[in-house]
């Protein structure tokens, strides 16, 4: 026989759900005050601004601060053509850039291209003239702007909405910068946002904070929101050792033999050539040996400091020219090719090149 399911069993379920909804939302109503993030609030625009899309990460192609280009995109740089899928290829484009220091550094965009501006809206771009007009919107070189770049959050976020008109809850995942500033963007007076806790944020030294509450955010935006430079200026290489380190460096010169010198100036005066056919291996004892012509020269060298204040001191008695206390300026690699390239305020520069793998 089969069991009897009445209207009285189907209300006493339906009273249930009802009474289990109820709570959920009271309970989201009731949460602690620290955890409910009301719209248009001072750190709702503040999480917003943090999550905002920098556009200064690819100056390099459009000198813009307020939009990047979307990849993938095909660009011309001093005459060689190259593919940029990811921001890391952008890296290529300085790598020809920084090739010569005597020629203009051009790159040419393959149109149409997609660009994106701080708040995610994407615009396709017809020609150069259509990216110039939006580029004269932007703010100027290292002009204060609203993107927080000094801190990042870690995805995923979870929150709850309860909609006071509707009376509708929903709980959402936020998996990355452009759904957390939509999120943002669209709450409205009517909702009641309760973010789950502990989330964590990331600073501009790569140090990791956890975070227990909304007035904790707060706090961690206001104080190191602007504790960086947002390098927001056109100058691609001002920055090009600010992670370098010492095991870095001493890695690239020991694992590799036969180091050639093709930039070496001294006094602003170029001596490119004066070491040519000159072999220099690095050893992890300090020590440096020099090959050329049936001929060697052995020297020293010593590392102190980090990133762009790391000196690195290289002193060969039979070849002055090379001797002096450098400031590492850059670590390259692309296309096989490695660079090493040190400096003295701007009157000094030695760069060693190496094709070892």
């Amino acid at each position: 026989m089969k069991p009897k399911f009445n209207i009285f069993s189907l209300f006493i379920l339906f009273l249930l759900l009802f009474i289990s909804c109820r709570k959920e939302e009271m309970e989201l109503v009731r949460a602690p005050e620290e955890q409910v993030l009301m719209a248009n609030s001072t750190l709702a625009n503040l999480m917003q601004e943090t999550a905002m899309n920098d556009g200064s990460n690819d100056n390099i192609l459009d000198k813009a601060n307020c939009f990047n280009i979307k990849l993938p995109i095909t660009v011309t740089a001093n005459g060689v053509e190259i593919g940029l899928n990811t921001e890391e290829d952008l890296s290529a484009v300085e790598y020809i850039f920084d090739t010569s220091d005597d020629d203009d550094d051009i790159v040419e965009i393959a149109f149409p291209v997609t660009i994106v501006l701080n708040d995610f809206t994407e615009v396709e771009i017809n020609n150069l003239t259509e990216l110039y007009s939006y580029a004269q919107n932007c703010n100027g070189e290292n002009e204060s702007d609203s993107d927080i770049e000094c801190l990042d959050f870690q995805y995923p976020i979870e929150a709850s909405v309860f909609n006071t008109s509707n009376e509708l809850i929903e709980t959402i995942s936020i998996a990355d910068d452009r759904q957390l500033y939509g999120f943002l963007k669209h709450i409205d007076q009517n909702d009641i946002v309760n973010v789950e806790f502990p989330i964590k944020v990331f600073l501009s030294d790569g140090a990791e904070i956890t975070i227990n509450d909304l007035n904790e955010l707060k706090t961690a935006i206001e104080i190191y929101g602007n504790d960086c430079d947002e390098d927001d200026d056109y100058d691609y290489s001002d920055d090009d050792c600010d992670q370098c380190t010492k095991e870095e460096l001493t890695s690239f010169l020991t694992n590799c033999n036969n180091w050639a010198v093709d930039k070496l100036e001294r006094n602003n005066y170029d001596y490119n050539n004066y070491y040519d056919g000159y072999d220099f291996d690095f050893h992890e004892d300090g020590t440096i040996s020099v090959y050329w012509s049936g001929n060697e020269a052995d020297g020293t060298w010593s590392t102190s400091g980090s990133g762009n204040e790391m000196t690195v001191i290289i002193d060969i008695p039979d070849l002055p020219y090379c001797n002096n206390n450098w400031t590492l300026h850059e670590i390259q690699s692309y296309s096989g090719e490695t660079r090493v390239d040190f400096r003295v305020d701007t009157v000094d520069r030695l760069r060693y090149v190496n094709n070892c793998n």
